[in-house]
Formats: structure tokens, C-alpha cells, sequence
């Protein structure tokens, strides 16, 4: 009988003998039109909630959409893999992007029912992408993967922004709500034409990793923590940040700008931050230090939010790029495309599971006490355990190594 352990590795960004495929100029850009896909579904509509209130939607279902996104990537995202498995991971990834296109139409459709309807139906294109892209880049960029993360986060936090920045311009640019969300599904459709020709089918290579194993292993446990803890924060962030700063004496407009900062703050360092984890054998140390930039903005708005304002955005958003890295360890833990589409189902299913909790627990600290500093201690404290985890998923370790019992 046989057991998974983990094994020193000898080079985790050596391209390997089984994918040594030349990637060009069009396959790179295809990705990263991917990535600028990933979270504007989510933020152009968070842009128009409150104009949807306006209209009539209640707000159970408001914030049933809030919620939804991060639900959706967990549940759908655990069946990543079987769709791995039968289609592979070129096609799966073309399979998101019709699934998101689909989504972004039904959800402009008349009626409540369609909205939530096409939400989750975007977001469930999204999941299986968000799992799915660490294996491509792995599978195709082997030498180059810590370049490649740091790109398509980067492109994807780009996207982010320009969903939650555009979106009420484009809805009364056209003098419709309806068009202002729609016109997205044109961003989708382009990355799919350009996606489809790198598509074609082959034989997909069986995992080296069996699934219960995986899910025995220390180290695959580690990588889920973290994934867990960092998500955590970028959502409570993404939740939160405007009320703390409004409540501190910031003005609405005053209290997005410092979000919209945060955002364009971490894009230089969501590029360089994997570029960098890429070159060193043990990404515990980059982990550490990114998770102190997040725990001192935590600490600077719990002790003195205005302040130190701009401070504490800007260390929140540098701190973010804790999010690349843990890409990265899908695909530097692993030997295969396959074995990384296994630990990204893995860490991403369970890891955005901890994630939805976040905001809920944030806020019900924060109406129990009146106020932000136990949900803020709370925050820092869970950087004490990312830091653990980061070390722990950050070794120099390949999962999937077999040995007798």
C-alpha cells in the first residue's frame, strides 16, 4: 500500500518532461484576457446594488448577490476537477468562459429571478476558471510560472477595478442599467474567440496525486489555509473598508476612494510579489512579510483610522498580493498540470468556504460592540495564522511522491 509524503524538490519551476510546449506571444495574451474576466462579473455588479435597491430589488436579495460569488466559487469550484478529467484543462477553461458569457446575459434579463439566476450562472464560469488557469499556466508555462501568475493576477485585479469603475458610467452612458452590466459580456466573448484556437483536444495525463491522499497531506492542508486566510481578508476588505472609514468621519465618495486605492495600490505588487516567490526556494519569508504590511493596516484602522488613512489602504492592498503567491504554490507543490488542478480544486473549494465567513463573522462583531476594534483585533490575529501557514505551504516540498508505507 502507498501513501503521499512530501519530498524535497529538486526545481520547482524547471519545465518538465512532459510539457515542454513552446507558448507564444497569443497564447500569453489569451490568459491574461482570461484573467481580466475573473472578478468583473462580481464588481460592476457591487457598482450598482444601490441603484437596484432604487428600483426595486429588496434587500434580502442584495445581499443574497453579495454573497453569492464567494458561495458559487467554493461549491463550483470543488467540481473542477472531474471536469478536469474528462474534457482537460484547455477545454474546461473554454467551458467557463461560454458558461460566464451565458451567465452575464441571463442576468440582464427581466425579473429578479433572472438576476440571481445569471449570477450565479457568471460566477460558476468564473470558479471553474479560477481553478482551472493555475494548471494552464503550469502546463504551458513551466519556466516561466512565477512570471505568469504575477501577470494574470495583476491583469485580473485591473479588472476588478475597471468593473466597479466603469459600470454606472457605461449604465448612464446607455441610459440603462441593463446595458451597463450587459455590455461585459462582450469583454467575455473576446477572451473566449481568442481562447478557443488553444482549446483543441488531447489526451489528458492522469493525476499523480490520488484524491484522498491529497486530501491527507500537511502540506496541501497548509496551502488551503492560506488560500483561506487571504481570501478572508480581500473580501472583509471588500466588504468593510468604506463603513470603517465612513464611520470614522469619511464622506461615501471619500470612503470608495480609499477602497478604489487599495485595489490600484496592490497591482505593481500582485506582479512582482510571484515574480520574486518564483526565484527563491522557500516562500515562507515573502509570505511573512506580506502578511505584516496586511496585519499593520488592520492594526492602524483599529488605533487610528483617520489618521492614518491612506497609510493603512495602501498597506492593505501591498498585503494583498499574498493572493499571486498562494497561486503559485498550486502549481510549485505539484508536479504535473494535473496534480496542480487537484490542489487548486482542493485549496480553492475549502479555501473560499473559510473566506464567506468572513464578512458575516466582521459584521456581527461590529453590531454586537458598535463599533471596529474587536472585528480588526480579530483581523490581525488571523495574521498570526497565515503567517503559519505560509511557512508551513511554502517549503521547498513536491506532493505526490510515493514511497512504501
Amino acid at each position: 500500500m502507498a501513501t503521499i509524503v512530501d519530498t524535497p524538490a529538486p526545481d520547482a519551476t524547471a519545465p518538465s518532461s512532459q510539457s515542454r510546449r513552446r507558448a507564444g506571444a497569443g497564447l500569453v495574451v489569451a490568459v491574461l484576457l482570461v484573467a481580466l474576466n475573473l472578478r468583473i462579473a462580481v464588481t460592476s455588479l457591487g457598482a450598482l446594488l444601490d441603484r437596484l435597491g432604487d428600483l426595486g430589488v429588496s434587500p434580502t436579495t442584495q445581499g443574497l448577490l453579495t454573497s453569492l460569488p464567494v458561495l458559487c466559487f467554493a461549491l463550483v469550484g470543488a467540481t473542477s476537477m472531474a471536469v478536469t478529467r474528462r474534457i482537460g484543462v484547455d477545454r474546461g477553461l473554454a467551458l467557463s468562459l461560454v458558461i460566464l458569457t451565458a451567465g452575464l446575459v441571463l442576468r440582464v434579463l427581466d425579473g429578479t429571478p433572472a438576476l440571481l439566476a445569471g449570477t450565479f450562472v457568471a460566477c460558476a464560469g468564473i470558479a471553474l476558471a479560477n481553478v482551472l488557469i493555475p494548471a494552464i499556466v503550469k502546463e504551458h508555462f513551466p519556466g516561466r510560472v512565477g512570471a505568469l501568475t504575477g501577470a494574470y493576477t495583476a491583469v485580473l485585479s485591473l479588472g476588478s477595478a475597471a468593473g466597479a469603475a466603469l459600470t454606472v458610467p457605461l449604465a448612464d452612458a446607455t441610459g440603462s442599467w441593463r446595458l451597463g452590466l450587459g455590455l461585459w459580456a462582450i469583454v467575455a466573448v473576446a477572451a473566449l474567440l481568442t481562447w478557443a484556437p488553444f482549446a483543441r483536444g488531447r489526451a489528458v495525463r492522469r493525476a499523480t496525486v490520488k484524491g484522498a491522499s491529497l486530501w491527507r497531506n500537511p502540506t496541501a492542508w497548509a496551502v488551503t489555509l492560506l488560500f483561506g486566510t487571504q481570501s478572508t481578508f480581500a473580501y472583509v476588505m471588500m466588504s468593510w473598508l468604506p463603513s470603517i472609514y465612513a464611520d470614522a468621519g469619511f464622506s461615501h465618495e471619500a470612503a470608495g476612494v480609499l477602497l478604489a486605492v487599495s485595489i490600484v495600490i496592490g497591482v505593481p505588487f500582485f506582479f512582482l510579489a510571484p515574480s520574486i516567490a518564483g526565484r527563491v526556494r522557500h516562500q515562507g519569508h515573502l509570505i511573512a512579510g506580506l502578511t505584516a504590511l496586511t496585519a499593520a493596516g488592520w492594526a492602524g484602522l483599529w488605533l487610528a483610522p483617520e489618521g492614518g488613512a491612506w497609510v493603512w489602504a495602501a498597506l492593505l492592498g501591498a498585503g494583498g498580493a499574498v493572493f499571486p503567491v498562494v497561486l503559485l504554490c498550486f502549481a510549485l507543490r505539484t508536479r504535473t498540470a494535473a496534480d496542480t488542478a487537484a490542489l487548486s480544486t482542493m485549496g480553492q473549494s475549502v479555501g473560499y468556504l473559510i473566506a464567506a465567513g468572513g464578512p458575516f463573522v466582521v459584521g456581527m462583531l461590529h453590531h454586537a460592540t458598535g463599533g471596529w476594534s474587536l472585528p480588526c483585533a480579530l483581523l490581525v490575529a488571523i495574521g498570526a495564522l497565515q503567517v503559519a501557514a505560509g511557512y508551513r505551504a511554502g517549503r521547498p516540498v513536491v506532493i505526490g511522491a510515493e514511497q512504501p508505507a
